[in-house]
Formats: structure tokens, sequence, C-alpha cells
């Protein structure tokens, strides 16, 4: 397939080089000069959006927010502009769910096929290719673009319609978010309590309290590596399409509410682009005492 991709960031450039890999012609937007690597593997570089879209069968977005998806997809000079009946788009962003099924109907009004698809599983699983992928879309349409999401991810769902790729991603960032607070929680206890927090976390990694996040953000936090790997700015974002979705469904979410405001004490102490395991700052604020 010729694959437009637009979005070449931390998560965007592994995943358009597995895409190159697997035998597919890739153009590829960037207001700067594509990554040397891909350019060497023959990505091609251009720098309007609807030429983009003009000159490929499948157009992938893989950027920040849901306003960046829709200027990318309608603005001047835009992706909707260069389309023609039978293209696919795909949104790999993290992006509002709302949003996601207007974006759909209008590419849809333009005789396309849109999916859904955000990621989970960070630049680790993007240089890997083994993310998770949460797809919304129609089954023919997915049956059709699977075999580029198999050269980028494992586990591939497809969870229904479009949106439903969406929503399924904030549950995935309501839970993790929550785990990291839990995990904070619970090592800031046991130092403060006078244990070691590296021994409380080995115990409790063969026990029912084991978790990827205990393993994984609870070293993090007793060895204050807070390397930007998915920033709190990010998990903010998330947790904001979170409670804007469940205000208008008319759900309470207090714990996501709550982890929100551990977030937002982060970035306010100027801690936004920390990696999210740096929500444990904001506790050990409160508590006059440090994981250590």
């Amino acid at each position: 397939m010729n694959i437009g991709f637009v979005g070449l960031g931390v998560m965007g450039r592994p995943m358009a080089g597995h895409l190159l890999k697997g035998g597919h012609t890739l153009i590829a937007h960037q207001r700067k000069p594509i990554p040397e690597e891909l350019a060497a593997a023959g990505a091609i570089g251009i720098a309007s959006l609807k030429d983009l879209a003009a000159r490929a069968d499948v157009i992938i977005t893989m950027v920040p927010d849901t306003p960046d998806v829709e200027q990318v997809l309608f603005g001047a000079d835009g992706i909707a502009e260069g389309l023609s009946k039978g293209k696919i788009v795909i949104d790999m962003s993290s992006i509002s769910p709302i949003e996601t099924k207007e974006f759909a109907r209008r590419i849809e009004a333009l005789g396309c096929d849109y999916v859904d698809a955000p990621v989970s599983g960070g630049e680790v699983g993007a240089k890997a290719a083994s993310l998770t992928i949460m797809c919304g879309a129609q089954e023919a349409v997915f049956e059709k673009v699977k075999p580029l999401f198999e050269l980028m991810g494992k586990n591939i769902t497809l969870v229904g319609p479009v949106g439903a790729g969406q929503t399924t991603k904030v549950a995935n960032q309501i839970i993790v978010a929550l785990n990291i607070e839990a995990v904070s929680e619970a090592l800031l206890f046991a130092s403060k309590a006078g244990a070691d927090p590296a021994k409380v976390r080995q115990a409790l990694m063969g026990g029912f309290a084991a978790s990827r996040i205990l393993e994984v953000h609870g070293e993090r936090m007793i060895k204050r590596t807070f390397d930007p790997g998915f920033r709190i700015v990010l998990h903010q974002k998330d947790l904001n399409l979170a409670l804007q979705s469940a205000r208008k469904m008319g759900v309470s979410l207090p714990n996501t509410a709550t982890a929100q405001e551990l977030f937002n004490s982060c970035a306010a102490h100027g801690d936004g682009q920390k990696d999210h395991s740096a929500l444990v700052t904001a506790l050990e604020r409160m508590a006059s005492h440090k994981v250590a």
C-alpha cells in the first residue's frame, strides 16, 4: 500500500519505520525534513497534507490531541482536501471519543472510511512493534487494515464501531492513573512508616498486589528516575477526556478526578514534562516525606 503518515514523534517515528520494513511505501509529512533513518529506508517526505492524502491509499495520523487531529484533517490544505472515494483514514492518536465520531462522519461523507485505533505501550512498545491497538471501525474496514496494525502491535482488538477505540483508550488511561496513584500511596506509606520501600516493592511483587505498574513505575519512584516516558501533561490530557465525557454521560469518576488533581499539582510545580510516575511527588509534598 501507499501509506501517508502524519506525526513522526516519539511514537510515530518507530511505527512508521515498521510499516516501511513491512514493504509498504511511506509518504511522510513533517514540517522539518523527515528523520534520516526513515529517509534512508525509502520514506518520501512531503510538505502538503492535501498532496499526501491524494497520493496515499491509507492515511495514518499520530498527533498529540483532539484539536491537532481536527487541524490535520480539516484545516486549510488538510487531508480532507486530498481525499477521494475509497481511501481509509486511520487516527492512532489518543483523543476525544465524542469528537472522533464527528470526524468520522465528515470523512465518511467524502466516500472514505474511518478507523480510530489509539495505542498503548509507550515508546518501548512502539520500537518493539508490540503495541496494544484498540480499534473502532466497521469490521470489513478493520480487516483491510489489520495487516498494517500487525506490523506495529501485538494485541489488536476490534472493540466496536468508530469511537469504541478511543473509549477503550480512555478507560485504559483511567486504570493506569489509578494504579500509579495506588502504588504511590503504598510506597509513601511504607517509607514514612520506616520500611525500606525497595524491599516492600520486592515483597509485594510476589503477592496479589503485583502489577506492571508496581514493577516499572514503583521502581522509578524509588530510584527517582522520572525521565520522560509518558509525560504527565499527556496523561492530564487523557484524564480530561475521561472527565469531560463522564460529565456528558452523567457518570461520576471520583478517583479519576483525584488522580487528575495530583497530576495538576505536579504540573503546577514544574513537573509536567516528567514521566507520569512522578505523580508520587504530589503526595510527597503533602506528607513532607520522600519515598527513598
